[in-house]
């Protein structure tokens, strides 16, 4: 399997999105590895930010903030980026919002991904294209053993529905325009991925768990927790861009079609926990602080157990998770420690975890 630490040096990657929690890190660790990283999103989502913090543009070989939804932006920032990847990660990523704005949540997220796909369709340059969308595609049934690639796309919430059609648009794009049959005549290799619940470092989204957790630890306050019962595949933020990195190496490497497909990126087995758990875990790392159950009656919907199948992942790509749970939330306690009350170096802190993540070996541990 190609080494993406070596296989993206020099390559052009235009990535969406790059502003934001994920898209930051990326970038970050893009630019470590050689890659001239050509940004497009929307200004950053949150104040502060990880991309303000890291200091992230100054190290992008290009940089529009635009909205994924204007077409003749998106299509110039393309054409002058002239990409090896594309790495589509731009979206509007939150649960709780899409109850409060149903349609933007569809119209960025499913209507977003068509016009970068048609703007692919316009440039007619090999390319390899991964569109990043969420565990929560998956009809979820809830049940003990976690989602497979070949499981029914679906979604109860407006967020997780929109993730869901975007996975079929993608594959419509695929099957319609980029057969993987016909790799030889149009060079776009198309794949989506889907990554578990991520934490780390930087994140400061309205109704995460772990900014909750910040804000309130900071503050001196216990930690207000609404489905401390809710079963999630927790994950490092670098866990899935290496999954994101690897699918890409693959895909650069030939014109085999198997990479033109859905690949999910989470926790080993046993690597997932309840809410409660997580929030037990960060206190714990904190060194200090309490949590509280926050629930109430009535509170908008969410899965209460979500959980991920990475064997294709494993036994193909050759991928396998390399933190598991009590390290992960140790480095993401410890980075916003450093950061909010030891006044660190947001980049640095970036840089120390990816070159942490780099040296570790696969190993199957919770």
């Amino acid at each position: 399997m190609p080494d993406f630490t070596t296989t993206l040096n020099r390559k052009r990657v235009f990535l969406t999105g790059h502003t934001g929690f994920k898209g930051s890190w990326l970038a970050l660790w893009l630019n470590r590895l050689g890659a001239e990283v050509y940004g497009y999103s929307l200004p950053p989502p949150t104040e502060p930010s990880n991309f303000v913090l890291s200091r992230v543009e100054p190290l992008l070989a290009g940089h529009t903030l635009a909205d994924i939804r204007n077409a003749k932006a998106l299509d110039t920032a393309i054409r002058d980026a002239e990409p090896d990847v594309i790495l589509h990660l731009a979206a509007q990523p939150l649960v709780r919002l899409s109850y409060d704005s149903p349609r933007e949540t569809f119209d960025v997220n499913v209507i977003g991904t068509a016009a970068l796909l048609d703007a692919v369709r316009a440039i007619k340059k090999p390319c390899a294209v991964i569109v990043v969308t969420s565990d929560k595609c998956y009809e979820n049934r809830e049940q003990v053993w976690g989602c497979r690639e070949s499981d029914p796309m679906g979604g109860f919430d407006p967020y997780s529905a929109s993730k869901g059609a975007v996975e079929l648009v993608a594959a419509s794009y695929r099957r319609s325009f980029f057969p993987p049959a016909r790799l030889a005549e149009h060079g776009v290799r198309l794949a989506t991925a889907r990554a578990g619940n991520v934490i780390g470092g930087g994140d400061w989204a309205k109704d995460r768990i772990v900014t909750d957790m910040v804000a309130a630890l900071v503050a001196g306050k216990p930690v207000p927790v609404r489905n401390p019962h809710a079963v999630r595949p927790w994950q490092h933020v670098l866990e899935p861009l290496s999954g994101y990195l690897t699918l890409a190496a693959a895909m650069l490497a030939d014109n085999d079609p198997r990479w033109c497909d859905g690949w999910n990126f989470g926790p080993l087995p046993g690597g997932d926990g309840t809410v409660g758990g997580l929030a037990d875990e960060f206190v714990a790392a904190w060194g200090s602080g309490s949590w509280l159950d926050a629930s109430q009656p009535g509170q908008p919907h969410e899965a209460a157990v979500l959980r991920l199948c990475i064997d294709k992942a494993c036994n193909e790509l050759g991928w396998l998770p390399r933190w598991g749970r009590r390290e992960t939330v140790a480095r993401t306690a410890r980075w916003y420690r450093s950061v909010l009350l030891e006044k660190a170096d947001a980049r640095t802190e970036c840089m120390a975890d990816i070159e942490h993540y780099s040296q570790t070996h696969s190993k199957r541990v919770v």
